[in-house]
């Protein structure tokens, strides 16, 4: 067995796929074939993948059935007929020659340098459930007996592989989430501090990783960001589009689905106070995608993703599957074609994902070590609202107009920003914090709120306006806005009074929409349709040439904000971060959010001119061309 070393290999982005056995898919513990694992490993590595995510499946690994007796009595754990042994392997249930393939399967990774993350509790895989047969029908949750096999099984197998040097991250479990329905928040937290708690207790050295998908900001979430926060070091976002609210919506190439991996990813790590890593990543059956585009989508977020201090990108997964004829590959067949390599024959090939993997892997070997990107605003989240669709449309607006954002709820202490949005309210917050929040508005910060479905009850100071009457809208708001026209899904309409504020937007009859007030020293834009829900609902509004320009109300209150950048831009479907390493040299990483190639000027402040290229190449005249779907990484100095 390889020896142990540091396995602090979590510091910088990195890049690398879940891994099934090309030949077998779940099956590969049972029909077991290291020399097909071998090559595998090769062709992985010739791609550039450093890390993998594996899955030592529950019920091989710990292979326990129930005896039982009289009226179903239970009498005694076995291996099948078999008492189990009196050693540690019984006292674990863990099946021996398991432990010996995985071994095998480690010093195998080791060898071609490849840094595995253990997917520990693999109950759920594909759609499927996979549980020992002696847990069957139990509540994995809750259930006694269940976490007892459970933390057993987890603290047998760290103890046994934690000197193993390809090991450098524990994951609880593959989307641990989907193998049962918790009961309550309460029940959830407990499983997973139990599994968490037992890797900790066995190794302390290594990060213990998240593992879920689809975690909630709302207080009501069973799985929340920040329970999983404050229980594991690293999160997790699985960012497949249909899978995940107000993504399947438009083309997978194009800016919504372009920023959700990234998206999410500051979403959890904001919440959450931890670092957030894209571990799984496809675009399923090539009805979303043909494997060109798959390609450009992935060099599109893998750019997105490093440029916003995630962790890195698992693509799902490494070998495709359509060959293979058991549950759950039969049952669910959209899941066949993911991996980086394609069947041919008798041999595998490499689709055009695994050459941007590659080609994105060589940059990060020259490629700087970014500093924290700029970030302007805080988005913050209320209660009883879509939280996810209001932080998605949030994001993607800013980005459009120019700027960044972190996430913070209103029950966490408030966070110091230039800007703060409260977007699509559904819920006026607490009292507490909105007296700290006006107060850093008095003293010169820019507040954005738009309104839901909230009952304001601080509109006249806050907003400078006062409602005369609220009525259910009807149809759509019509809006003007400058020289545009826009239409927004609201369910109420506040028939409103300017007291102090000014009229920036207004429906056809002069009703007040978008507003701006004075506030000490600070200024109130308040916008009272729900912009961000209403975007987030609505297919083609991100991407499409002929959608209304929305971005422009984040424009219009991030005006003063943005003065601090270094480098403008006018394309709504053009990203820019900005990261400075002190304050005469910032890396800038310019991304093309769009399937369409972009050239433009780069737009840089007087004082500000560019000291090196890391990724891209200026055109005459300062001029920038990008393809589509890729990015511009440099360095400016003033």
């Amino acid at each position: 067995m390889a020896q142990e070393k540091n396995n602090d290999s979590f510091g910088a982005f990195s890049v690398g796929c879940n891994y099934w056995a090309s030949h077998a898919g779940t099956d590969m513990w049972s029909d077991w074939r290291p020399e097909v694992i071998e090559e595998d490993f090769k062709r992985l590595k010739s791609i550039g993948v450093r890390k993998m995510r594996c899955f030592p499946l529950w019920p091989v690994f710990q292979p326990i059935s129930l005896l039982r007796r009289y009226a179903g009595i239970p009498m005694e754990y076995s291996f099948g007929e078999n008492p189990l042994p009196q050693d540690e392997f019984g006292r674990a249930g863990v099946s021996r020659e398991a432990m010996e393939k995985f071994a095998r399967f480690a010093d195998l990774a080791a060898k071609y340098n490849l840094e595995l993350i253990v997917g520990l509790v693999t109950g759920w895989m594909s759609g499927r459930l996979f549980v020992p047969p002696a847990l069957e029908g139990l509540h994995v949750y809750s259930d006694p007996a269940s976490l007892m096999w459970q933390t057993r099984f987890v603290r047998f197998f760290v103890r046994h592989f934690r000197a193993h040097s390809a090991i450098v991250a524990w994951d609880l479990g593959n989307e641990c989430n989907c193998c049962a329905i918790a009961k309550s928040r309460e029940e959830a937290w407990i499983w997973a501090s139990t599994i968490s708690t037992a890797i900790r207790t066995e190794d302390s050295t290594r990060p213990v990783i998240s593992g879920m998908h689809s975690l909630g900001a709302e207080p009501t979430a069973l799985w929340s960001i920040e329970d999983q926060g404050e229980l594991t070091d690293i999160l997790t976002v699985h960012p497949y589009p249909p899978f995940t609210p107000h993504c399947d919506r438009d083309p997978i190439n194009t800016m919504r689905n372009a920023l959700h991996a990234t998206a999410e990813s500051v979403l959890y790590s904001s919440i959450s106070g931890k670092p957030c890593l894209a571990e799984e990543v496809g675009t399923l059956c090539q009805v979303f995608a043909s494997e060109k585009i798959a390609g450009d989508y992935l060099r599109n977020i893998l750019f997105s993703l490093w440029s916003h201090g995630d962790r890195g990108l698992l693509w799902w997964c490494g070998f495709d599957q359509k060959h293979l004829e058991k549950a759950p590959y039969d049952w669910h067949v959209i899941e066949s074609e993911l991996g980086l390599f394609r069947s041919q024959g008798n041999d595998w090939t490499p689709k055009p994902a695994a050459e941007n993997l590659l080609k994105f892997s060589q940059f990060l070997e020259k490629a700087p070590a970014l500093p924290p990107r700029r970030r302007e605003a805080v988005c913050i989240l209320s209660d009883n609202q879509d939280c996810w669709g209001a932080a998605y449309a949030s994001f993607i607006l800013a980005k459009q107009a120019g700027f960044d954002l972190d996430f913070q709820t209103f029950r966490q202490p408030l966070r110091e920003a230039e800007v703060y949005l409260l977007p699509s309210i559904q819920e006026q917050p607490w009292r507490r914090f909105g007296v700290a929040l006006m107060d850093r508005v008095r003293q010169g910060a820019t507040l954005y709120v738009s309104l839901g479905d909230a009952l304001l009850a601080d509109a006249r100071d806050w907003f400078g306006v006062e409602a005369q009457t609220r009525q259910q809208r009807r149809q759509p708001a019509q809006v003007q806005f400058a020289a545009d026209s826009f239409e927004i899904q609201a369910t109420y309409r506040l028939n409103l009074q300017s007291i102090g504020a000014e009229i920036l937007a207004a429906e056809p009859d002069g009703n007040p929409v978008f507003t701006r007030y004075s506030y000490g020293k600070g200024t109130v834009y308040f916008l009272q349709v729900p912009l961000e829900t209403y975007l987030s609902r609505t297919p083609g509004v991100f991407h499409e040439e002929s959608a209304a320009p929305y971005w422009k109300f984040y424009s219009e209150f991030s005006r003063q904000a943005r003065s601090g950048r270094a480098v403008e831009k006018s394309s709504p479907w053009i990203g820019i971060t900005e990261h400075p390493r002190d304050e005469g040299y910032r890396y800038v990483s310019i991304i093309n959010y769009s399937p369409q190639p972009a050239a433009f000027p780069l737009q840089l402040k007087p004082g500000w001119k560019i000291a090196e290229w890391f990724h891209g190449t200026p055109q005459d005249n300062n001029s920038l061309a990008l393809a589509q779907n890729d990015a511009a990484v440099l360095g400016i100095r003033r």
